[in-house]
């Protein structure tokens, strides 16, 4: 395919890239020009045009007179933005394809929720960025108002893999490969639902080549792993000498830790939280998505870590990560 990618450099984005490249796609990207091309992609013929997407005459220069077969965009912030990109490329793409987020359904959201469960009201022109969920849902809503069948929504859930810039997975990498007790959060069992960023990108590109278009939770089947096994394999991958305290759910409340960022990727069971990881994923994975064992996830992240070193985190989202001393209290109280 002649492939678009706005942005392109980092997490999602890059692993689009880098897909698209093994699977011969022309490819070209659009960003500010601040951040190299990804290791995986030099030398491989992918064209960068420079433009600031935000601005709006910037990013029609920069598209002037081209036409893709598809694009795929992962923006966050104001719908604004999208709904302008969507503008300038009416006509000229055949397929675009949009990174959302199942935090586009209304909060909680229910255990079992498919695509049709209801979403937060938003506004496709609005330009405000502060409320992650209306921000998404109103990139969908720009993104269908121009390309309809043609659009493609993948709903992500919790994205790790190679190239994340949240953190979460760097953080329990680290964390482990310091060794020692470490606060293991709830129960070894706890289900977990997650995705990595290069299945994202294998589907996404896979969809658009087939033309496929509708709303879709792009995630693994809840249990695809456990927190046990996560950390088990982290420990392997690290071959650190961490020893796992599993601490109940209530010791960590009462502690104060917040689930999800300073214990990143856990959530505790039984709570309105149980949605995010059990949500029905039936459409996505009818549609051809096929997530890879969790060991690959956690060995290639952690060869990506040693390689390029920790990366800078996106400034937009929370900190991730428990303070050393904070857990240090919680596990003398333990003993």
């Amino acid at each position: 395919m002649r492939l678009l990618v706005l942005g392109g450099t980092h997490f999602v984005g890059r692993a689009v890239v880098e897909e698209a490249v093994r699977r011969g796609d022309e490819v070209t990207i659009v960003n500010r020009g601040r951040s190299p091309l990804p290791p995986g992609t030099a030398g491989a013929g992918v064209e960068t045009l420079v433009a600031d997407r935000t601005d709006r005459e910037a990013l029609r220069a920069a598209l002037d007179g081209r036409e893709w077969d598809a694009v795929v965009d992962t923006w966050s912030g104001a719908p604004k933005v999208v709904a302008e990109a969507c503008g300038l490329l009416d006509g000229r793409v055949g397929h675009y394809g949009y990174v959302s987020s199942r935090s586009v359904h209304s909060w909680p959201i229910p255990p079992g929720a498919d695509e049709s469960a209801q979403v937060v009201e938003s506004d496709p022109d609005s330009e405000a960025a502060d409320d992650y969920a209306e921000a998404k849902r109103g990139g969908e809503l720009a993104v269908l108002r121009v390309f309809g069948e043609r659009a493609l929504l993948a709903r992500a859930g919790l994205v790790i893999g190679p190239y994340e810039n949240i953190g979460r997975l760097p953080w329990w990498l680290r964390r482990v490969e310091r060794g020692g007790r470490v606060l293991a959060p709830g129960r070894p069992g706890r289900p977990l639902q997650y995705i990595d960023a290069r299945d994202i990108a294998i589907w996404m590109l896979g969809a658009a080549q087939r033309g496929v278009g509708g709303a879709f939770n792009t995630v693994s089947h809840p249990g695809h792993a456990t927190m046990g096994e996560l950390l088990d394999e982290i420990i392997r991958v690290t071959g650190s000498d961490a020893e796992l305290v599993w601490t109940p759910a209530e010791v960590i409340e009462e502690a104060g830790i917040a689930a999800w960022t300073e214990l990143p990727v856990w959530l505790p069971e039984g709570g309105e939280e149980d949605g995010l990881h059990d949500g029905d994923v039936s459409a996505a994975h009818e549609a051809g998505l096929v997530c890879r064992p969790l060991r690959e996830t956690v060995v290639d992240t952690w060869e990506w870590l040693k390689v390029e070193g920790d990366p800078a985190l996106r400034a937009d989202r929370p900190s991730v990560g428990l303070d050393p001393a904070k857990e240090a209290k919680v596990l003398d109280g333990l003993t």
